[in-house]
């Protein structure tokens, strides 16, 4: 996995490496067409006498004497330029004849040698190329990482922006863009938080107000049911906007019995729960919520029975809520758990599905598990809660905690 990571600095390196090869490939084959690989013509060349040599004598005047082999001309210039192909040498005798040897490769030895040093030029800038190459790409895997990290855990460490390279310019950006995006989320939440508190106490007062009245009736019902539900929002308001806060860690962990919490929540909603005993570490007030939010999407958009299965799955708890209603539509399924999210064909008087699917996934990511809608047997829909295990869940609620969702 670190190499497939790594994939900009093998791109880097390389292609480096194919440029060098290239290169030496290209020089190799002018080598070879130009004959770049002879020798000069000089008095003091020693000779190889392991290759068969080509003899000419030739008279002080120039004139051929005798030959062996193929005739050696003489040069037309100084004897200092260059004679193609092979290594020539003179010879001067003391009588004042000179002869001109020629000693030929044998076939594929000048190949061999361009092949080598070829090979020996790669392997030395390859090998000088590679920690420059890792040098290069190194700052932008820092980089890669730190915003990784806020990914993940939603706080953001200010990256290393040193220097006055490209790098150390996108580093900057990034720390800008970074702290102008953590401010404004912070004001946001600030705001929500604030705005559902305050509101808390007007609707509180008004719902008193409306119960106790003296004329009882349909109008004053459905103004104390629909002040029940402003308040129902703030509460969710209010948590999601401490799940946003607060981090994982604060939470308070204890040992949760999921059926039993089951069994007390399904009394309030009429609904029939089986299953197996199962505990998990974690916050008992988030997962009452959790399940209560579940029980209360059943009643408001399924039909009875609302049913809950309870059962231990890979050392920690699957917890499923069902109902006999009209279902959702496959392509709504992940939907449901945006905030506020309203399918259509769904009117006003029935309402959307508001946070509480949304906080439903939240805690449940928080508790190191998943929360998931599927289609139920009979029609209905079915949501799957996984809970991860007792020390599973202490590991995965620092990965699971994110930047905001909710708060929209």
């Amino acid at each position: 996995m670190r190499l497939v990571r790594r994939r900009l600095f093998w791109r880097i390196y390389l292609t480096l490496l194919a440029s060098l090869v290239a290169t030496a490939l290209i020089m190799g084959a002018l080598f070879w067409f130009l004959g770049q690989a002879q020798r000069e013509l000089r008095p003091d060349e020693p000779a190889h006498h392991r290759w068969p040599p080509v003899i000419s004598l030739y008279e002080a005047d120039g004139r051929l004497v005798a030959a062996q082999g193929k005739q050696i001309p003489l040069p037309e210039a100084e004897p200092s330029r260059h004679w193609a192909p092979g290594h020539v040498l003179r010879v001067d005798l003391p009588d004042g004849r000179f002869a001109l040897v020629h000693f030929e490769p044998p076939p594929g030895a000048r190949v061999r040698g361009i092949i080598g040093v070829m090979l020996f030029v790669v392997f030395s800038v390859g090998l000088a190329a590679f920690p420059v190459t890792a040098l290069l790409t190194r700052r932008l895997e820092r980089l890669r990482e730190g915003l990784q990290r806020w990914g993940e855990t939603g706080t953001y460490a200010p990256l290393d922006a040193r220097g006055d390279d490209e790098v150390a310019l996108l580093a900057r950006t990034f720390n800008a863009a970074a702290a102008r995006l953590d401010a404004l989320l912070a004001a946001q939440k600030r705001l929500l938080a604030n705005a559902s508190h305050e509101l808390r106490s007007p609707l509180a007062r008004l719902r008193f107000a409306a119960e106790t009245a003296p004329s009882a009736g349909p109008a004053r019902d459905e103004i104390v049911r629909n002040l029940g539900e402003m308040d129902g929002l703030v509460e969710e308001l209010l948590l999601a906007s401490r799940l946003e806060h607060q981090a994982p860690a604060r939470d308070r962990r204890e040992p949760v019995d999921v059926l039993g919490l089951a069994a007390e929540e399904a009394a309030r909603f009429d609904a029939i729960v089986d299953g197996a005993p199962v505990e998990v570490l974690g916050d008992l007030v988030l997962l009452r919520r959790l399940v209560r939010n579940l029980l209360d999407n059943a009643a408001r958009h399924g039909r009875p029975p609302t049913r809950v299965h309870v059962a231990p799955r890979d050392g920690g708890a699957e917890l499923v809520v069902s109902d006999a209603g009209a279902g959702i539509a496959p392509g709504d399924r992940e939907k449901v758990f945006e905030p506020f999210f309203r399918p259509g064909g769904i009117g006003e008087d029935r309402g959307g599905w508001g946070l509480g699917l949304a906080l439903v996934r939240q805690i449940a990511e928080r508790h190191g598990g998943t929360a998931t809608c599927e289609a139920a047997e009979n029609g209905g829909s079915r949501f799957v809660v996984r809970l991860a295990a007792r020390l599973e869940a202490e590991r995965s609620v620092r990965r699971r905690w994110t930047a905001p969702r909710c708060a929209r």
